[in-house]
């Protein structure tokens, strides 16, 4: 596998340089075309537009966001004119009820998503869903960058949470190209469940098949010392001076995730480095 198309959604012109230069570094360290998705989003509830509102709230609403998506699309032409890269953008528009639908449909032939973390403080009502359709109706990962973070386009130190679930192996067989290039990979896994097959080795299967793809591992069994997973792995991954983190997303449903909380919402509201989630 191989990183040939990267893609990224706009929605808000405050984030567009933060978001594109992350891109576009990758995009010229992997030789991948970019796809940039410039969306005016309505985020009126949907509601109030059948509650006796009039097609003209309704033709002014449509304009807006029309007039948004021109304005975000000019100023990713600004930000990409002259650079060496093949790049391509689309608009449209969108309510936020149905931001799935646009966002899927273009994720689902990239390799790799580039987004902002969902959770950071001034984030727009889109976030969330942006990602979320992404990782699911998409079916692709998404590097999420936490605001101030420095992302490598070549990660030199990587770490993986591993679980052994399903999310977290397609995340990893999704990072493969990083893997490979990385100097250092951490497998880690934070107490391990007492009656797993692997219990006497845990993550040894996992090692086995990252090596025979050329990447190995270092192994570390960690103890759940803080209140939440995520804490254990942020601060793991700051001790250890890991670039980028690798894991799977939404092992719960979203609703228990939300409702409840989980290693997914936790580590994007918290995390410290980038991360590549996958589902």
């Amino acid at each position: 596998m191989t990183i040939k198309t990267l893609f990224t959604v706009v929605t808000d012109d405050t984030l567009v340089d933060p978001v594109l230069d992350h891109a576009i570094a990758m995009a010229e360290e992997y030789d991948a075309h970019l796809d940039i998705l410039c969306l005016g989003v309505d985020r009126t509830h949907a509601g109030y537009y059948y509650a006796g509102a009039s097609a003209v709230v309704f033709q002014e609403a449509i304009g807006r966001t029309q007039e948004d998506a021109d304005r975000l699309e000019q100023v990713v032409h600004d930000k990409l004119q002259g650079q060496a890269l093949r790049w391509a953008t689309a608009k449209g528009v969108s309510q936020l009820p149905d931001l799935s639908r646009p966002v899927s449909a273009r994720a689902r032939f990239s390799d790799l998503t580039i987004l902002p973390a969902p959770y950071a403080e001034g984030r727009q009502a889109d976030a969330e869903p942006v990602t979320e359709a992404i990782l699911f109706e998409g079916q692709c990962p998404a590097m999420l960058i936490p605001d101030g973070s420095q992302l490598k386009p070549r990660p030199d130190h990587i770490m993986i949470a591993w679980n052994e679930s399903a999310e977290a192996l397609n995340a990893i067989r999704k990072s493969l190209p990083l893997l490979r290039r990385a100097q250092s990979v951490r497998v880690v896994v934070v107490d391990p469940p007492q009656h797993s097959p692997t219990r006497s080795d845990p993550g040894g299967p996992l090692a086995q098949y990252l090596a025979r793809h050329g990447v190995t591992v270092e192994i570390d069994v960690l103890s759940r010392t803080l209140p939440r997973i995520a804490d254990v792995l942020n601060r793991h991954a700051i001790d250890t001076g890991v670039d980028l983190l690798v894991m799977g997303a939404y092992g719960h449903s979203r609703f228990r995730e939300a409702v409840f909380g989980g290693a997914t919402r936790s580590m994007l509201e918290h995390a410290k480095v980038p991360v590549l989630m996958a589902h």
